[in-house]
């Protein structure tokens, strides 16, 4: 059955809907790469909030990948940004990721991975494990939206040795069932639709996404979620993503792991940019926040010890 989003949806995130829509529009995914990555750093930069006071940040190379470095103390948050692997990079997350810096205190770097279709699988994983690798700091904590958060759990599940404090996957895409669950109830909601979904999935491969890819394209494939860092999973309600948090954070508590799942009622795909204008949003930004650094001192996003 079809989402009732009149019902689900309110109307502070009703104004972000339209506030995006008037940047983005709804045919984005079907024009040219050139076009999409047009529209979409012009829309990054009509929602961009500035940073807040005191933060500032230099770009480098780490690993061979052009990184944004947020400086600051007590660990470092790796940000791997959403957008489908084929648009966004630096500037598209920068107020994003100031903002992570003054609320946490944290270093926050950001890694501008390689996007297809120029770059195919396994150039963006690559490029985020790399980064990970090299990053000295600890504790190091991952966390990505979208495209981002795929990246951030592929990361994880290909190298444990990196000893990460833990993860925090914002609407993350993780490669569920298309066929069934919130990819069918949620097949034609507001900012992502099945068919964009798609169209993201065949991209890194040229076209066509391969029957099975694998872990490092779609995490939920993996057959062992034992040894992970504890992790918060976020999902949009209203999204064809949204099952893909709740199903990875069950199958790290199978293995004998910390996750915790939470489902952000009536928010949409790409909610981070509407903080100025919901209060859910702000409220989740608040718990994303928390999360990493609860993380970042040993702890749980609930409070407790891990």
């Amino acid at each position: 059955m079809a989402a009732d989003y009149d019902q689900l949806i309110d109307t502070e995130t009703r104004a972000f809907i339209r506030a995006t829509a008037a940047c983005y529009p709804d045919d984005t995914a079907t024009r040219s790469i050139g076009d999409q990555r047009a529209i979409y750093d012009a829309m990054c930069r009509a929602f961009h909030r500035g940073y807040p006071p005191g933060v500032t940040a230099h770009d480098e190379m780490i690993a061979g990948v052009p990184c944004r470095i947020y400086p600051g103390a007590g660990g470092t948050v790796l940000y791997l940004h959403g957008g489908g692997f084929v648009v966004g990079g630096l500037q598209s997350h920068d107020d994003v990721c100031a903002e992570i810096r003054a609320e946490t205190g944290l270093t926050v770097v950001v890694a501008d991975y390689r996007l297809s279709p120029e770059h195919h699988h396994p150039a963006a994983f690559d490029d985020a494990l790399a980064v990970a690798r090299a990053i000295p700091d600890r504790p190091l904590i991952l966390a990505g939206d979208s495209a981002g958060g795929n990246l951030c759990a592929a990361v994880a599940q290909a190298d444990r040795a990196l000893g990460l404090a833990g993860m925090v996957l914002i609407y993350p895409g993780l490669g569920g069932d298309h066929h069934g669950g919130s990819y069918q109830t949620h097949a034609n909601a507001p900012m992502l639709t099945l068919e964009d979904v798609l169209f993201y999935d065949g991209i890194r491969f040229g076209g066509t996404a391969p029957t099975d890819p694998g872990p490092t394209v779609k995490p939920l494939s993996d057959t062992d979620f034992s040894g992970l860092p504890p992790v918060l999973a976020i999902s949009a309600e209203c999204d064809p993503l949204a099952d893909d948090a709740r199903d990875y954070a069950a199958r790290i508590t199978a293995a004998g792991g910390r996750a915790l799942w939470v489902e952000e009622p009536g928010l949409v795909h790409g909610y981070l940019r509407g903080r100025a204008f919901s209060a859910r949003v702000r409220a989740s930004y608040a718990r994303i926040m928390s999360a990493i650094a609860a993380f970042a001192h040993g702890e749980q996003p609930n409070g407790e010890s891990p």
